[in-house]
């Protein structure tokens, strides 16, 4: 029988245990499974760390439900649950050099052996961990890692994600896959792709994300697969999980390039080394270069690169002993929150934004963070004259993470949702059990400042050159309105505003102009009717292909239509029936804006298939959207930046740094021309 250990202090111990595991278990569920976490992940692995020490000084204090006897779950009950076929494990941690060093003294003394190894190199994602199966090359199966055994079905999601092959190998000429294959890797949403979603949210007047690992874990858990497809997400892989005996390679780093043969992406920031002073070098110099990656990591994970030597080594507690994960420096910091802005999105939701004594942070130097919503200042009891921890993390949007209640002095002031709208002072609204707070005044001016930047912005009406400064100055000037107005800009009315010389103004003018032929789903979306996106836009020009026919549908017949539901057909139908919608309608029409839809059927080829393309500059007589949409009409994918990776870029008029990039990177670049030869030369339609 065992009997407590002669130490004055155990009882303490045993409570403070008691109340880490209780903190552990609450922040596992606010980062996993609701993805709105409350402290840094430097404070929850203090509070790990200090919870191991503990139950490793007396094991009578370790607790079946214990955060150290199990990995981390992200499991979501609303979704079918499934086993995985070998555990997905999580790493003990390294934060110096020192623990990477101690960490291969450990192997050593398992191993009896001082033997020279081999080590890989890889990124750690901070992204979601998804396993998928693959039977007879199919994709048959994709999953969350879960809590490590048993794991969230997440397929139909899954398929949607463009890197993730839903048949192996991708190109014929590469080996046959053994069945089943089960492969590991981490769905990211790339920071390129994150900020412009961030942008795109707050344009639309919706709650911005905190960061894009919630973002890419909330995507993935979407009920619905239409969702997470128009989310931009984004899968590497970088594990062979479960196959056959001997029918895959024997290394990590030969599975790696087995991996890239089937047709998954798989980073090209891995390294391998045989020296583990290399690595620690190659840490170091990672380590200064990591916010150029372009996607978010939080450090990097070291493995024994022979498969054999790493699963002799074991498996200690939840940990394999043959991987380490050195995890970076945290970017969180301290300051005073002096005081709340806010700010108004074209739909009216309003939006706190803290503001701070300057603080230095990742790089720069923040006087701003989001506060995300008035039910997360509640919540997380921020008060104005708050001392608070900020977190940014490379492009990260900053956030507060939450305050230091015992630093404060007393003088602290709650933060209160406003009762006015700070821009008209229309009476604020909130419906009962909603989270937004919103301005309900169309014809707010900061509404419909954000209504036209959204108008003419990247992705609608695509109108170069009048970003949110332009849209604001020809406001101020009077002479714009709303969004109609735009097309009825004239050069000579331009000519006394500051910044806008005559080439400029020529510039405009022709953009405005090739706005006028922007498919008619494009001009819906740019129309900013909330919960119009774009699926939403194609399935109802689809079925009314003019925004007349459109403008008078009833709310039963958009619920006829598949995808429209009774929330959505009630939105258009009292959005196309303000005074204000159908006067920019008629305006649209009156300027010569496409009303009807014009699209033809392009037919689809493979001649691009498995080839990436970066479009820069003008071309003669493609227009940015037609050029993408020819190349995946042929199997192609268009990319936004340039990369080893990249197959072509596409050039016209003032290409810019893409153009440079390329020839720096010897990717072979193409005029219109050159494509459309391209395509007709591999059999496709151009």
């Amino acid at each position: 029988m065992s009997q407590t250990p002669p130490d004055p202090n155990f009882e303490a111990l045993a409570q403070r245990a008691a109340s880490l595991r209780a903190q552990i278990h609450e922040h596992n569920h606010r980062y996993f499974v609701l993805g709105s976490p409350t402290i840094s992940d430097a404070e929850y692995d203090a509070l790990f760390d200090e919870l191991d020490a503990i139950e490793k000084t007396y094991p009578a204090l370790i607790t079946p439900d214990s955060p150290t006897q199990r990995v981390g779950s992200d499991l979501d009950e609303r979704l079918p649950k499934i086993t995985h076929p070998n555990p997905t494990l999580s790493l003990s941690k390294a934060y110096t050099e020192d623990d990477i060093r101690a960490w291969r003294t450990r192997i050593d003394k398992v191993l009896d052996t001082s033997a020279r190894l081999g080590y890989v190199v890889e990124p750690k994602f901070d992204g979601l961990t998804v396993v998928l199966t693959y039977t007879d090359g199919i994709l048959t199966l994709g999953a969350t890692r879960g809590d490590g055994y048993t794991g969230d079905d997440v397929t139909a999601n899954v398929r949607t994600i463009r890197t993730v092959p839903t048949r192996i190998p991708v190109h014929p000429d590469a080996p046959r896959p053994p069945s089943p294959l089960v492969v590991r890797g981490e769905v990211v949403m790339l920071k390129e792709d994150f900020k412009a979603f961030q942008q795109k949210m707050q344009t639309e007047g919706e709650t911005r994300f905190i960061n894009a690992r919630n973002t890419a874990s909330g995507a993935l858990k979407q009920l619905d697969p239409r969702v997470t497809a128009s989310r931009p997400l984004t899968l590497y892989a970088f594990e062979i999980v479960d196959a056959p005996d001997d029918s895959t390679p024997h290394s990590q780093w030969q599975s790696l390039s087995f991996l890239r043969q089937m047709g998954f992406l798989v980073s090209e920031d891995i390294q391998r080394f045989d020296d583990l002073e290399a690595v620690i070098a190659h840490i170091r110099a990672f380590e200064a270069r990591r916010h150029s990656l372009p996607f978010e990591i939080d450090g990097l994970v070291i493995k024994i690169d022979d498969f054999a030597t790493y699963n002799a080594l074991g498996v200690v507690g939840k940990n394999p002993r043959g991987a380490v994960a050195y995890k970076f420096p945290p970017e969180v910091v301290t300051t005073r929150l002096t005081g709340v802005s806010i700010s108004v999105g074209r739909t009216g939701v309003l939006i706190p934004n803290a503001e701070l004594e300057p603080v230095f942070v990742s790089g720069a130097t923040i006087k701003q963070a989001t506060l995300n919503n008035f039910d997360d200042v509640a919540r997380k009891d921020v008060r104005v004259g708050d001392r608070v921890m900020i977190k940014r993390a490379g492009e990260v949007i900053p956030f507060v993470i939450g305050p230091l209640p015992d630093a404060r002095t007393g003088t602290e002031q709650p933060i209160t949702p406003p009762t006015h709208c700070p821009f008209c002072q229309s009476p604020v609204l909130h419906e009962e059990g909603e989270v937004a707070y919103y301005c309900g005044n169309p014809e707010c001016p900061e509404r419909i400042a954000r209504s036209i930047e959204y108008f003419v912005g990247k992705g609608q009406m695509d109108i170069e050159g009048l970003g949110e400064k332009g849209v604001r100055q020809l406001l101020e000037a009077g002479l714009i309105r709303d969004e109609a107005d735009v097309f009825s800009l004239k050069p000579e009315s331009l000519e006394n505003l500051e910044g806008y010389a005559k080439l400029k103004i020529q510039n405009l003018m022709n953009s405005i102009e090739a706005a006028k032929k922007r498919p008619l789903d494009r001009v819906l979306v740019a129309l900013g009717i909330p919960n119009v996106g774009t699926t939403v836009a194609k399935v109802l020009i689809k079925h009314f292909p003019s925004l007349e026919l459109l403008m008078n549908a009833t709310a039963d017949q958009l619920q006829t239509i598949g995808g429209i539901g009774p929330s959505i057909a009630a939105t258009v139908v009292d959005w196309f029936a303000l005074p204000r919608s159908r006067s920019v309608i008629t305006k649209l029409a009156a300027a010569g804006v496409q009303m009807v839809s014009t699209e033809t059927q392009i037919t689809r080829s493979e001649a691009l298939a498995g080839m990436t393309f970066v479009l820069t500059g003008t071309l003669p007589t493609l227009t940015r959207d037609e050029t993408g949409a020819l190349i995946e009409a042929n199997g192609g994918k268009v990319s936004g930046s340039v990369s080893k990776k990249t197959s072509y870029v596409v050039a016209g008029e003032s290409p810019g740094s893409k153009r440079d990039k390329a020839e720096q990177l010897g990717v072979p670049i193409l005029d219109e021309d050159g494509l459309k030869r391209l395509i007709a030369d591999r059999g496709g339609e151009s």
